[in-house]
């Protein structure tokens, strides 16, 4: 697969065969912490949908978009969708903290996860999205 391939969505791949060819793509710690965020993700929400969106970009959602998975040459951020509407006791949150919808977490090179904190995100975030769809159903 060609990176423009990877960066169009081209080629029939599914989303999730598209997020593998990144990850492999990558190389380094960034592919290496992508597709550990992206395991991450999987356990704490089985029934998550990968998707590819906005020209390559990895996206799990649930009801709506849970989080993205963005690499970058210094860091991986993930950027929860409604980050701003969810407790984040740990304190996970360190980038795009000022704006009222999304939060996201920077991830450096070398740096630890804190499988458990962002389990609990990931599932704050599930629930919103669940609840606010129940709700719109009920209307």
């Amino acid at each position: 697969m060609k990176n423009s391939d990877l960066k169009e969505g081209k080629g029939g791949n599914s989303p999730s065969q598209l997020i593998d060819a990144r990850i492999k793509e990558l190389s380094d710690w960034r592919g290496e912490t992508l597709a550990r965020i992206r395991a991450l993700i999987k356990q704490a929400d089985p029934e998550v949908v990968e998707e590819w969106k906005w020209r390559g970009v990895p996206v799990w959602e649930h009801d709506g978009i849970i989080c993205t998975g963005e690499t970058y040459k210094a860091v991986v951020k993930m950027t929860f969708a409604k980050g701003a509407s969810l407790d984040d006791p740990s304190g996970l949150f360190n980038s795009s903290l000022e704006g009222n919808t999304r939060r996201a977490i920077d991830i450096h090179e070398g740096e630890d996860i804190d499988e458990k904190a962002l389990k609990a995100l990931i599932l704050a975030a599930v629930a919103l999205n669940t609840s606010k769809r129940a709700v719109t159903r009920r209307r």
